[in-house]
């Protein structure tokens, strides 16, 4: 058996547990069990109390103002892209474009940069695992430019890229290559730098899916070598309405402006304008100012956790889960056995994965249901949905023992118990 116990020690759990009040509540007259973590994350005071600094005390606009709560809020707002190129050790914090989170991060490489140096015949790959996030973009771009999408296959349940086939996946014809860090769903985590070195072994740039990955383990896109790279706060234990996309600096000259408007202007006429240089270009009008300072706290958070710790946790519980899971009478579980990311997805033969969650909803159990934004993956496998139970560092060995212990009623009440 996995050590999950001196994981969850290592991190000292209650004392990490007392700083998200969220979870100090019942639901249903029962203890709340968030196992919800790959949807959003529950947010520490840290982060709570740093928004709310900002509006009760520097609550302006940024960049343009020269009175002092226009420089507080800037300082604020330029000291979390700071902050953010340190947390991915990106070379410059030019190299760093706030966004809504992943999906509008992928949609701006995707319409920047795809659209402008795409065209008929060029490939885009991607991989059977994609999250529809870094899916329907491309579909969008490639239906506008004329290019198509190839895709590296899935070995079914255990849910690895098949690696023996990426040499003649990655053909002459490929412009881009896109894929996620770690599956939302298979709980898979794809050896990312490799990937990224065999792209560029031939010339193609890379955009890594970092939703699943940036709180969760230490990402360092210089190491991985990826041209563009994106993460969402909310999943980060930052709030929503907030992301980072990372670009190499000789990408951003290839880019056009995403959106217009002020903010990303440098002069404007009546008939032309002229742009600021990246990543201001892609910042039209008043950003999420309070958001960007939220995230920043999320990430002094995890750093002084650390999320090599993190990581450890939160795969020692995912491989605990699957163990523990497996034990049970009909059950189908997605991913592979080991070196998984903390979440499980699964299937009880007979009900669906909707019930589940509405059962476990009334034993306090907070699980996600359905098919995860990962609709052509779940085809392939012969799923219309599964149960997903996701970890973060907050959770406990017992929460995973309860999950079970409450799978086991719902299939009693179902009579599916038997195999």
């Amino acid at each position: 058996m996995c050590n999950a116990s001196a994981a969850s020690q290592d991190l000292d759990l209650e004392s990490v547990r007392g700083d998200f009040p969220a979870l100090d509540q019942q639901v249903h007259g029962h203890p709340l069990i968030y196992l919800d973590n790959a949807a959003t994350s529950q947010k520490p005071r840290a982060v709570l109390e740093a928004m709310q600094r900002y509006y009760e005390r520097d609550n302006s606009n940024v960049h343009r103002g020269i009175h002092e709560l226009s420089n507080r809020a800037t300082t604020g707002y330029e000291g979390a892209r700071e902050r953010a190129a340190r947390f991915i050790n990106a070379g410059r914090a030019e190299d760093i474009v706030f966004t809504r989170g992943t999906t509008e991060g992928i949609n701006l490489a995707a319409q920047a940069w795809g659209r402008r140096r795409l065209g008929a015949g060029d490939v885009i790959l991607l991989t059977e695992m994609e999250h529809h996030s870094n899916l329907v973009p491309w579909q969008l771009v490639a239906r506008q430019t004329g290019a198509r999408l190839e895709f590296v296959p899935v070995t079914g349940d255990e849910g690895l890229l098949d690696l023996d086939r990426l040499d003649a996946c990655l053909s002459s014809r490929v412009r881009l290559f896109a894929f996620t860090h770690v599956s939302n769903t298979l709980g898979t985590v794809n050896p990312a730098a490799e990937l990224c070195r065999e792209a560029r072994r031939r010339g193609i740039p890379t955009l890594v899916d970092a939703a699943q990955s940036a709180g969760h383990m230490p990402v360092d896109v210089q190491s991985l070598g990826c041209d563009f790279l994106a993460f969402s706060g909310h999943k980060i234990c930052g709030p929503t309405g907030i992301g980072v996309l990372f670009g190499r600096p000789e990408r951003w000259a290839e880019m056009d402006p995403y959106q217009g408007g002020g903010e990303m202007i440098l002069s404007v006429g009546y008939e032309a304008s002229t742009w600021k240089e990246p990543p201001h270009m892609f910042e039209a009008g008043t950003p999420n100012i309070a958001g960007a300072i939220g995230l920043h706290a999320a990430m002094d958070y995890l750093d002084r956790l650390g999320r090599g710790r993190i990581f450890e946790h939160d795969q020692a519980l995912g491989e605990y889960a699957r163990e523990r899971l497996s034990t049970l009478p009909g059950i189908r579980i997605l991913g592979p056995p080991r070196g998984r990311a903390g979440l499980v997805s699964f299937h009880l033969r007979d009900v669906h994965a909707h019930d589940v969650v509405t059962m476990a909803d009334h034993y306090g159990l907070a699980l996600r249901g359905g098919h995860h934004c990962n609709q052509p993956l779940m085809r392939k496998l012969g799923l219309d949905s599964t149960v997903r139970a996701s970890f973060y560092f907050y959770n406990r060995l017992s929460e995973v023992d309860r999950l079970v212990e409450v799978l086991g009623i719902i299939q009693q009440y179902f009579n599916r118990g038997a195999a």
